[in-house]
C-alpha cells in the first residue's frame, strides 16, 4: 500500500532541496547519498549511473529511504520510506536532462562522463513521516 506526502508539505518536493537517499549494501549496512530527484505521482523518481553504489544496491535490495529537508526551514522535512519498484534506462538521459533543470537552470546535464549510461528508478512510498 502506498503512501501520501501531506499537502502541506509537497512544496518541499517541488523545491531544489536534495534528497538523501539510503539504499542497502550486500551486508546488510546502509549507504547514504544526496540525490537529485522528482517526483511522478506520489511516486518519487531519481537518476543515476550505471554501475554505481545506489545503482547496485538498488536493483538487488529495493528498499531505500529517502529524507529530504526544507531547504527554507531545517527544521522541517520529510522522511519516507519505501521500495524501488521501476528501474529503466529508457528516457533515463530526458529526465537526468529534466534534473540538471530543475537543479542548475542548465538544458542539458553539465556532469556527463563518456560511456556513462543513465538509469531512472521509480520509487513507491510506503511510510511517510514529517516534521515541522
Amino acid at each position: 500500500m502506498s503512501a501520501k506526502v501531506p499537502e502541506k508539505f509537497r512544496p518541499i518536493l517541488e523545491s531544489k532541496a536534495l534528497a538523501h537517499l539510503a539504499t542497502l549494501m550486500k551486508d546488510g549496512t546502509p549507504q547514504v547519498s544526496p540525490v537529485w530527484f522528482d517526483t511522478v505521482g506520489d511516486r518519487i523518481r531519481i537518476n543515476s549511473a550505471r554501475g554505481r553504489t545506489k545503482d547496485l544496491n538498488m536493483k538487488a535490495r529495493p528498499q531505500v529511504a529517502l529524507s529530504i529537508v526544507d531547504p527554507e526551514n531545517d527544521y522541517r522535512h520529510i522522511a519516507l520510506r519505501g521500495r524501488v519498484v521501476e528501474i529503466t534506462e529508457q528516457g533515463a538521459d530526458d529526465v537526468i536532462d529534466g534534473l540538471a533543470r530543475k537543479y542548475l537552470g542548465a538544458d542539458k546535464y553539465p556532469f556527463r562522463q563518456p560511456g556513462e549510461v543513465r538509469v531512472t528508478y521509480l520509487i513507491e512510498i510506503d511510510n511517510v513521516v514529517t516534521m515541522g
